[in-house]
């Protein structure tokens, strides 16, 4: 699991046509979504969350516990930098699920092969909301339509965007020499 976290001023999420309306017997949402504004933010953090086939549900746990306990925010009692979470700060969050995290190139052209199908991703996304809810307080937690293109606006504040992955992949194991060798003379 993937997660894009930016620092805003403010966020927005308006809808688009984007979903099969006739797939999924959607016409009314289709026409109520269009252009419409799903979710509104002020300071705090926008989160593009990619879900990827192999994610299980330890992987949203630390999603989760990542984005509620990073320290993005100077303290505003001792003014400290970079000391202060969401949490402390009482701050709002806006979720957006963003399969494209996982996309890789096969030439010029996208491969999504290692996103998770959208109705597994749909349950793993609104999960991952749940219990980003019952960890803060639910009325500071929003999000955008999963599976619908959006238009995301977002004014960073910094700007402070950071990546995060889980599994944690492990750092570069090439080892680059320390010293060179000098011939002796």
């Amino acid at each position: 699991m993937k997660a894009v976290i930016q620092r805003v001023k403010s966020a927005s999420v308006l809808g688009m046509y984007s979903i099969d309306c006739s797939e999924f017997n959607l016409f009314d949402l289709c026409r109520l979504v269009d252009g419409k504004l799903i979710s509104k933010i002020g300071p705090g953090l926008c989160v593009l969350i990619g879900i990827s086939r192999d994610d299980k549900e330890a992987d949203s746990d630390w999603i989760v516990n990542k984005i509620l306990k990073l320290c993005l925010f100077d303290n505003i009692e001792s003014g400290r930098r970079w000391s202060s979470n969401v949490v402390d700060r009482q701050l709002e969050i806006l979720c957006v699920s963003q399969f494209t995290l996982y996309a890789t190139l096969k030439g010029n052209k996208l491969d999504f092969h290692q996103s998770m199908e959208s109705t597994t991703s749909r349950i793993v996304y609104e999960t991952l909301l749940d219990k980003m809810r019952r960890s803060y307080d639910p009325s500071k937690i929003h999000d955008g339509l999963f599976g619908a293109l959006m238009a995301v606006d977002i004014v960073n504040d910094g700007p402070v965007t950071i990546n995060i992955e889980s599994p944690q992949r492990p750092a570069c194991k090439h080892k680059v020499p320390i010293e060179s060798k000098v011939e002796k003379e």
